[in-house]
């Protein structure tokens, strides 16, 4: 028999037992996240202290792995991302907030388009991006390759559980020398973190997070985007557009780069004022 508990005392407990170098704003939102995953209840429900039927005795396996700096995300095996629940563990990247704003410029840039577009995602993980871009923009064909067996399998997941049709490849950015196909737009997320600010980075990413979809060589770091730009060339339709996220602290070296290849680049800041996105056209 379950017992019923206050939503608002039940918080509180929680909060106090995450022992976290955060911020209380930031473990509240933890809990918050955990409740509503495990139990189904709004914030606003438990701000009011509604009952729900657990006992604080329930998350003692939560709260340790919480403790142990393991992403609550990767504890509910879910996420939101563009208002809608994918499924994530740690064979993929947890979709970021920031990522939704490549998703919204990449919607922009479509609506100049009659039609569908043809659209690559290049390095998918938990397919976030291909996924809702197939969703938001139903004439579109969208196409996402990953390295990662496991990653593409969390992708096509995401893909059945949302009504979402597109492909999903097997596919290496950095040993292929050219894109699968001809494309409108190119999308990506790649991975851009320099391994010289693994130092500046929370436990919670370094120790769980798949590297492989971090971090990359501080000799380096564009180099995801220069196979993309050098692929681009080739497969890129004309008044094709590549839009991908990038290293805040690259956005010059970026937007350097994908002008070198031919394309006329531009970024996009985010609403804190760093760069975050690249636009690359064909010139």
């Amino acid at each position: 028999m379950e017992h019923s508990t206050n939503s608002k005392v039940l918080l509180r407990s929680l909060v106090s037992s995450i022992k976290l170098d955060e911020s209380k704003e930031e473990i509240e939102t933890i809990v918050l996240m955990l409740l509503h995953g495990r139990r189904g209840v709004s914030r606003a429900e438990m701000l009011s202290g509604k009952d729900v039927e657990c006992t604080m005795a329930e998350f003692a396996d939560d709260m340790r792995r919480i403790n142990a700096h393991e992403p609550v995300q990767y504890i509910l095996g879910a996420t939101e991302f563009y208002g809608r629940t994918f499924h994530v563990n740690s064979s993929v990247l947890i979709p970021r907030p920031e990522t939704e704003l490549l998703v919204t410029e990449s919607l922009t840039a479509l609506q100049l388009r009659q039609g569908g577009a043809r659209i690559f995602d290049a390095g998918t993980g938990s397919g976030c991006i291909a996924v809702t871009l197939a969703l938001e923009s139903p004439k579109s064909v969208v196409t996402g390759i990953d390295v990662s067996d496991d990653a593409l399998g969390v992708a096509r997941k995401n893909a059945e559980s949302l009504g979402a049709r597109l492909t999903f490849l097997k596919h290496d950015m950095l040993g292929a020398k050219e894109l699968p196909g001809e494309w409108d737009m190119i999308v990506s997320n790649p991975p851009y973190v320099m391994q010289s600010e693994v130092r500046q980075m929370k436990k919670n990413v370094t120790d769980f997070e798949p590297h492989l979809a971090l971090f990359v060589p501080d000799n380096d770091p564009l180099l995801f985007y220069k196979a993309i730009a050098r692929a681009a060339q080739s497969t890129l339709a004309a008044n094709g557009i590549i839009l991908a996220e990038i290293n805040e602290r690259m956005g010059n070296e970026t937007r350097k780069l994908f002008s070198s290849h031919g394309f006329t680049a531009s970024i996009v800041k985010d609403l804190d004022g760093k760069d975050r996105i690249v636009v690359a056209r064909r010139a």
